[in-house]
Formats: structure tokens, C-alpha cells, sequence
């Protein structure tokens, strides 16, 4: 289940959303959609990058037993707005293909991945996921060029 905080005007097609996260997860996730300001404070505050970004993950910080006995939520996902609609323009995708791309990369840091220390593994697991979903590949492009 997702737990959506849109403050935006973006337009959210929530079931597309729900079906990546019940491929991944049955715990629940918050999804907060925000604009580039708080985007960038948080990612000052929680990455020490004085600047906005796409998207930021944070996993709920729980001792595995007290997960599975209470049923405690995955984590949060945070995606700026103006990247949605940018990347989407710029790639000529829809604003939901995009907002799913990042939302698929978002549930992969909450559920441990890290593109900055693994060998490959979460942008093979990010390829399949983007196969399995009929989503354009610009964000296996975008981030192999990283």
C-alpha cells in the first residue's frame, strides 16, 4: 500500500504506482511528491548535497523482528516534481512513465540496493523491473552515463 502525500499539482496514477511496490514489498510505503525547495533542504540536511535532487529514499530504521511482527512500513520516497515533468519532456515519456522510473529506483534504496557501492545490482534489478512494467528505458541510459 502506498501512502500518498501529494503536494503538488502532478497528476498521480496511484494503482500503476501500487502494482511496482506489491511487486516489491507488502509492507507499506510513503510516497511524498514536493517541489524543488524542500527537495533540496532535505537532501542538504540528510546527504550533506546543498542542492535538489530527483528523488531521495528513506528506509524505516527497525530491528527485522519488530518488522515483521507489527507490520512496520518500508520506508518514505520523496520525488521532487520538476524532475517528473523535466525528465519526461526531455525523453519524451509520459509524466506517470517518468514518476514510475523514479519510484522504482526509490523502492530499491528502501529495500537496501545502492547504486554508489554495489557491482550492478540495482540497475539490473531497475532493468527488470522497468521490463516487467513496459517503461521506457531513459532511466537505464541516464544512469549508466553516471
Amino acid at each position: 500500500m502506498i501512502d500518498l502525500d501529494n503536494q503538488t499539482t502532478l497528476t498521480v496514477d496511484l494503482e500503476a504506482l501500487e502494482k511496482i511496490a506489491d511487486s516489491l514489498s507488502s509492507r507499506e510505503v510513503e510516497l511524498i511528491i514536493t517541489d524543488d525547495a524542500t527537495m533540496q533542504e532535505l537532501n542538504a540536511e540528510y546527504r550533506g548535497k546543498d542542492s535538489t535532487t530527483d528523488v531521495l529514499s528513506f528506509p524505516m530504521e527497525t530491528p527485522f523482528t519488530e518488522q515483521s511482527v507489527f507490520d512496520i512500513p518500508l520506508g518514505s520516497i520523496i520525488i521532487a516534481e520538476s524532475f517528473v515533468k523535466e525528465k519526461a519532456a526531455e525523453f519524451g515519456h509520459t509524466v506517470q512513465d517518468e514518476l514510475s522510473l523514479l519510484f522504482i529506483h526509490g523502492m530499491l534504496h528502501l529495500l537496501g540496493f545502492d547504486h554508489e557501492k554495489d557491482e550492478g545490482e540495482m540497475r539490473m534489478r531497475e532493468k527488470a523491473l522497468i521490463e516487467q512494467f513496459g517503461l521506457p528505458k531513459s532511466l537505464i541510459v541516464r544512469t549508466e552515463e553516471k
